[in-house]
């Protein structure tokens, strides 16, 4: 079995990789106009707010064994990936600026996860 630690961190990672996936199909829910009612009960809607409530939960778990002001900040993690994806899949700009925003969150979270 994995380490208490070790599993904490993937728990934290999950939580990361869970609320992303919900972010991404939170986007995809305003895709095709429609007022917001509409866009609330589309599916990619529905199923973007079920991951983010199962990233809480994850995150609770990860929370058990790890600092708060450690685990908050790795979470930042998704503001890089979510980025490159709003760059790639829906055409988002990703200037110089945003490049090194996304240098700065990099380095910020590597140093917090690792302090």
């Amino acid at each position: 079995m994995l380490a208490s630690g070790m599993f904490h961190w993937l728990t934290l990672a999950a939580a990361i990789c869970t609320s992303l996936a919900g972010q991404v199909l939170l986007k995809m829910g305003t895709i095709g106009g429609g007022s917001f009612v509409t866009q609330l009960f589309r599916w990619q809607t529905v199923i973007g707010l079920g991951l983010y409530g199962g990233a809480a939960m994850l995150y609770i778990v990860a929370l058990r064994k790890l600092p708060m002001s450690v685990a908050l900040p790795c979470t930042a993690a998704s503001y890089i990936i979510v980025a490159v994806i709003g760059h790639f899949a829906f055409g988002e700009a990703l200037g110089a600026q945003k490049l090194a925003a996304i240098a700065l969150i990099s380095a910020g979270v590597v140093l917090l996860a690792t302090a």
